[in-house]
C-alpha cells in the first residue's frame, strides 16, 4: 500500500477529502435570505483549523487545540453579527445577505501540516418586482391617422444581472438585459388591434422571476384607457413646455443683468 493512499485513508477517516485546490463554487440568494457556504467537511478534529476569508478580511477562524474548538469573527461592519460557523463542519453561514456580501470567498482547511483550499462565488441578486404594462403615450392618434397596430411597453425598476422579455404563449419575442448596475429597463411590442393572443412579460435573474400576464380583456381596457387619456397626455405635455419657456426666460434675465452689472461695476 502507497504512502499516498495511507495518507489520502487517513483524511477520509478523519472526515475531508482533500479537493482540487481553488475549485469556484457558486452559490446564489436573494437580497435579505440566509445562506450557508459549505466546507463539505464531516467533521473537523484535534488540532484541525478551517478559516473563511473575504478578499482581506479574515471573516471566520475555527481552530482546534487538543480537541477544543474556538471560533473568532470579523469586526468588519459588512459581517459583524451576520456570520456563524458550523461547530462541527466548519461551514460557514450568511444570514440577512446584502450585496456587498457578494464576491469571493476562500476556504482554507488545515489538517496538521497539510492544508487545502476552496473558493466560493457568492451573488447576492436584489428582490424582483413585478413589471408593468401599459400603452405607449406616443400612440396618441385620432381614429384618422391610426394604423391596424399600438404599442405596449413593459418597464421595471431597480434591477441588475437580470433579462426583461417579451413571450406569446410560450414563443419568446424579444429581450432586453441588465448589467451589474441597477437600472431601470423597457421593452416594447407593437400588437395588432385585432390580436387575440395571450402575451406575457417576464423579469427573471438566474434564480427568480416575476411575470405579468395580459389576456384580451386587458388588451381592450389598456388601448380605452389610452384613448381617453391622449387629451391630459397632450395638455400636460403642453403644460411642461410651457414651465420650461418660462425657467429660460428668468434664467435670460438673469444672465443679462449680471453681464451689465460686471460691464458697469
Amino acid at each position: 500500500m502507497s504512502h499516498t493512499f495511507i495518507l489520502l485513508y487517513f483524511y477520509h477517516l478523519l472526515g475531508f477529502f482533500v479537493a482540487e485546490t481553488n475549485v469556484v463554487k457558486t452559490v446564489s440568494v436573494t437580497e435579505g435570505d440566509s445562506a450557508t457556504l459549505d466546507s463539505e467537511v464531516s467533521e473537523i478534529q484535534g488540532d484541525d483549523s478551517i478559516e473563511w476569508t473575504f478578499g482581506s478580511i479574515r471573516v471566520a477562524r475555527m481552530k482546534g487545540r487538543n480537541g477544543i474548538f474556538s471560533m473568532q469573527y470579523s469586526n468588519d461592519w459588512k459581517f459583524a453579527g451576520r456570520v456563524q460557523l458550523h461547530n462541527q463542519t466548519g461551514s460557514l453561514t450568511i444570514r440577512n445577505s446584502k450585496s456587498v456580501h457578494s464576491g469571493v470567498y476562500d476556504l482554507s482547511i488545515t489538517v496538521g501540516s497539510v492544508e487545502s483550499t476552496k473558493s466560493y462565488r457568492f451573488t447576492v441578486y436584489a428582490p424582483l418586482l413585478s413589471p408593468v404594462i401599459f400603452v405607449d403615450a406616443l400612440q396618441c392618434l385620432s381614429s384618422s391617422e391610426r394604423s391596424s397596430k399600438f404599442v405596449l411597453l413593459c418597464s421595471v425598476l431597480d434591477v441588475s444581472h437580470a433579462t426583461l422579455s417579451w413571450y406569446r404563449g410560450n414563443s419568446l419575442l424579444s429581450s432586453v438585459s441588465a448589467s451589474d448596475l441597477s437600472v431601470s429597463l423597457s421593452l416594447p411590442l407593437e400588437v395588432e388591434y385585432q390580436d387575440r393572443n395571450t402575451y406575457s412579460c417576464v423579469i427573471n435573474n438566474p434564480i427568480s422571476n416575476q411575470t405579468k400576464h395580459l389576456d384580451i380583456s386587458d388588451l381592450h381596457w389598456l388601448i380605452s384607457e389610452s384613448d381617453n387619456n391622449c387629451g391630459t397626455a397632450e395638455a400636460v405635455i403642453r403644460l411642461v413646455v410651457s414651465a420650461l419657456m418660462g425657467v429660460a426666460a428668468v434664467l435670460a434675465c438673469v444672465v443679462l443683468v449680471y453681464d451689465i452689472k460686471s460691464r458697469t461695476g
